[in-house]
């Protein structure tokens, strides 16, 4: 452990340090996100709370409301102005909004 957390390797061999106890590598976040679309505006962890949902379109993200998607882990308040913005950009809204 070093004086700012605990080194850790990856299942891919990079080496990191973290604070957490969070074992994903900030390596392969940055290799794995996308480069287009809805997903790649987020943060890590917001996207990752909505894939580990199940949602990697808009219109599978029209299917929930804005407080069912804020009561994902990952996902903060300033994550929202920018799913509002990508759903209206396509005609959708979240569940539930007039």
């Amino acid at each position: 452990m070093t004086s700012k957390g605990n080194v850790k390797i990856c299942d891919n061999g990079h080496t990191f340090v973290k604070k957490s106890d969070c074992p994903t590598c900030p390596v392969c976040e940055k290799e794995r996100k996308p480069d287009t679309g809805f997903l790649s505006i987020l943060s890590g962890p917001a996207r990752r709370a909505l894939e580990n949902n199940g949602i990697t379109t808009l219109e599978e993200l029209a299917g929930f409301s804005e407080k069912e998607v804020l009561a994902f882990h990952g996902i903060g308040p300033s994550s929202i102005p920018k799913l509002k913005k990508a759903l209206g950009e396509k005609g959708f809204r979240f569940k539930g909004e007039r």
